[in-house]
């Protein structure tokens, strides 16, 4: 059973990661990795920043 809950969760991350829903999380492990100065931008405002940027800046994407 552990080994089935185990193959899920790992499933479960790499549609995470496929899909960009984990990005936050990256951009909190890379924040902390370098050590700015400043304190992260909350979820919030690195959801924003990032459409944004997509928007003024677009790469291929699917939609």
């Amino acid at each position: 059973m552990d080994a089935l809950r185990q193959g899920l969760r790992g499933v479960a991350a790499y549609f995470r990661g496929v899909m960009g829903a984990d990005a936050y999380q990256k951009y909190l492990e890379h924040h902390e990795a370098c050590g700015h100065g400043m304190p992260p931008m909350t979820e919030r405002q690195f959801w924003r920043d990032r459409m944004d940027r997509q928007d003024t800046e677009p790469q291929g994407r699917c939609c």
